[in-house]
């Protein structure tokens, strides 16, 4: 009965020692963060119209700002690039050439603290307005859209049309920076 005790003793010493040898382990822990960005045009402001009634507005151009127009939710640093739909607004009688539109970007109500702004001619090919190396949540941006000046529309207006509209979608992309 001694020997089947001391066998039974040694054999629970024996796999509690076992037991105390495995009783920690480790694991790999990875955070793996992928890239979000998110940029939303208001959706009350899907439509913009630059409108010339008078003499100043065609020698002195015509703008309109969109207040917190674009915004954009970034993981990490960004670039909000913007392009029309072709070289050319199209209606009337003629193409106006996209050029004579400039999109210039600004801070909105919640700006992004790094962000740096530019102006373009609007264009085909895709331009970056707004730059930041740092991400932001919901960060805003102002938008003017400011048409023509010195006559440049003088005679792109149409007989019989009132108005005669020249159109084009403009189209922003925000890329990682």
């Amino acid at each position: 009965m001694k020997k089947i005790f001391f066998t039974a003793v040694v054999v629970l010493f024996g796999a509690g020692v076992q037991a105390q040898e495995n009783s920690t382990d480790n694991v790999t822990l990875n955070v793996k963060l992928h890239p979000i960005q998110s940029l939303v045009v208001n959706p009350s402001q899907k439509e913009v119209n630059l409108e010339y009634y008078s003499k100043e507005d065609y020698q002195n151009g015509v703008a309109e700002t969109k207040q917190d127009h674009l915004t954009v939710y970034s993981t990490g640093g960004f670039q909000v690039k913007v392009k029309s739909s072709g070289s050319h607004l199209t209606g009337g009688e003629a193409n106006l050439n996209a050029n004579t539109v400039r999109i210039e970007a600004a801070a909105g109500s919640n700006p992004a603290g790094e962000a740096q702004y530019s102006a373009r001619q609007l264009s085909a090919d895709n331009q970056a307005i707004i730059s930041s190396n740092s991400g932001g949540v919901d960060k805003n941006f102002n938008i003017t859209y400011r048409g023509g000046d010195s006559n440049a529309y003088l005679d792109y207006y149409v007989a019989g049309q009132n108005p005669t509209v020249y159109t084009t979608s403009v189209t922003y992309t925000i890329v990682a920076q």
